[in-house]
């Protein structure tokens, strides 16, 4: 079964769309009440539905149908399309913007997607939240599953890399905006247990991030990290853990394109 098909069963669980992240999508797309966007790689819909409830017309994309299942039954408002980002079967220029949250680097390639998502937009902005190297090497959790680590930072396109991709398709005025995890953030993805490491130790969770459900740690990494990390709970060592990987980086990364 294919990964997102298993982790779709369980997916909203612990995967909710974050007011933060919503606000500032909305923020960068320059969103208009009324004006049509694309969100690829949608997932169960949960920033597509956000965006609709602040007066953007939405379409969710999303190649699994497990997952697309879940969409379909938060909103009748939306247009839910299973498809692929590379063969994306739309109009030209039939939108105002796009986005992909935290899905990127489960892409094949970047440049087919970024070209179709190009040709449908009209004239308006395209944004990525996503992760960049120098975020994830500044990861605490690092330290508790550095092969998965290892693993995850080959599967992750380097920023620098993704916005040269971007531009090569067409797109214009590309920049990127850091992003820190609040203290109350309410979609668990890898990075959300900043601030509460002990989610990571709930099975629940971990089912919920690929890296954990994919094998992007082993079983076996994820077993002693869990433990490594369990008792530095208890001991409070993981406060000088979390102290020693501080930086200034943010945790993850908007990109913003524009096509004119």
């Amino acid at each position: 079964m294919p990964l997102y098909d298993t982790i779709g069963r369980t997916y909203d669980m612990t995967r909710r769309a974050d007011p933060a992240i919503t606000q500032c999508l909305a923020r960068l797309l320059k969103l208009k009440p009324g004006a049509n966007y694309l969100d690829v790689g949608c997932g169960t819909g949960n920033y597509t539905v956000a965006l609709q409830n602040l007066g953007a017309q939405m379409h969710g994309l999303e190649l699994t149908s497990t997952m697309l299942a879940k969409a379909r039954v938060k909103s009748d408002n939306i247009r839910w399309i299973q498809g692929n980002a590379d063969a994306l079967p739309l109009r030209d220029r039939h939108f105002d913007g796009a986005i992909a949250t935290v899905t990127i680097h489960h892409w094949k390639s970047l440049q087919p997607g970024f070209d179709e998502i190009f040709r449908v937009i009209g004239a308006g902005r395209f944004v990525i939240f996503t992760g960049d190297h120098a975020q994830m090497n500044g990861c605490w959790l690092r330290e508790y599953f550095p092969g998965g680590f290892a693993a995850a930072l080959k599967q992750m396109p380097a920023t620098d890399f993704v916005m040269e991709e971007l531009k090569r398709s067409g797109f214009t005025d590309v920049k990127s905006e850091a992003w820190e995890v609040p203290t109350d953030i309410q979609d668990w993805f890898l990075f959300a247990g900043k601030h509460q490491p002990a989610i990571y130790l709930d099975p629940g969770v971990r089912a919920g991030i690929s890296f954990f459900a994919q094998g992007v740690a082993t079983p076996a990494e994820t077993e002693a990290g869990c433990t490594r990390l369990k008792a530095d709970i208890e001991s409070g060592r993981i406060e000088k853990m979390i102290a020693n990987y501080r930086h200034d980086l943010g945790d993850y990364l908007f990109v913003i394109a524009t096509k004119e």
